[in-house]
């Protein structure tokens, strides 16, 4: 079983937009790595997110690239603050492929958490649009499988051409 854990794409101030959706730079980065995920053939049974605007939009616009059994919804306990272990708890009984799109530092302490035991150990550090999957073995054990952010994806853009 793998997890795609997403952070969400760059948000607009609260200032400009008081639900801080995404900017149009955060819409196309976030484009940008669904769609090369999409290329991979992932494929997921569930998107799930934290129901704020920015994570919601990146949800949508992952469910638009990626086949999923369910769209995009909202599940509560991916939002910044919320503790990491309701979310490890399910996804050590879940045994479908999913997709989960959050926030920091939420998802810096699950991936800790899932990996090492501890959500006081950063891992990874998750840029904006930037995906890490992991795979839950056999054994219920985690490995880190690999990461991809758009600044990466950028950069093979321009040396393809």
């Amino acid at each position: 079983m793998r997890v795609y854990l997403v952070r969400h794409g760059k948000a607009k101030p609260v200032e400009e937009d008081r639900n801080c959706g995404l900017t149009d730079k955060g819409h196309d980065e976030v484009a940008r790595v669904a769609e090369f995920l999409a290329q991979q053939r992932i494929t997921v049974s569930l998107i799930q997110h934290s129901g704020k605007a920015r994570a919601e939009e990146t949800a949508h616009i992952f469910g638009s690239y990626l086949r999923s059994t369910a769209g995009p919804c909202h599940t509560t306990g991916l939002a910044q603050e919320d503790n990491p272990s309701d979310t490890a708890d399910f996804l050590n009984v879940y045994t479908d492929d999913i997709l989960i799109v959050g926030h920091l530092p939420h998802l810096e302490r699950l991936t800790s958490l899932l990996l090492t035991g501890s959500t006081d150990k950063r891992m990874v550090r998750f840029a904006n649009a930037t995906v890490v999957c992991l795979q839950k073995e056999d054994d219920g054990t985690w490995s880190l499988i690999w990461a991809v952010c758009p600044e990466l994806l950028q950069s093979r853009v321009r040396l393809a051409a």
